[in-house]
């Protein structure tokens, strides 16, 4: 990844528009900064959350509050909690998240 040509500045995540985007089951909201092609997000998924999809988008991902299940195509699954995190390339391991409490994320793409 390579962080180019963008200035210093800040973000009040609180001040970012929010998107809605329904799971299998539950809904995550995004709030969501585009720089360049560096996507930063601020993702709230609500409780008993399974992602609608396989994703096999790099990633960078921080648990802020509450606990995230990812799994992994091959079957694996990890439970990250508040103050872990994961990475992981584009198209290196399919993978989908769910949360059966919520989950608050911060993710760099």
């Amino acid at each position: 990844m390579l962080i180019d040509k963008i200035p210093f500045g800040t973000t009040d995540w609180a001040q970012v528009p929010a998107t809605e985007h329904p799971g299998e089951a539950g809904t995550a909201t995004w709030r969501t900064r585009e720089f360049g092609d560096l996507r930063v997000r601020m993702v709230e998924y609500s409780a008993g959350y399974l992602a609608d999809h396989w994703c096999t988008k790099g990633h960078i991902l921080l648990v802020l509050s509450g606990t995230l299940t990812t799994e992994l195509a091959g079957g694996q699954k990890v439970t990250l909690q508040a103050g872990s995190s994961y990475q992981v390339g584009d198209d290196t391991e399919a993978h989908r998240s769910s949360t059966a409490t919520g989950a608050t994320l911060f993710i760099v793409d």
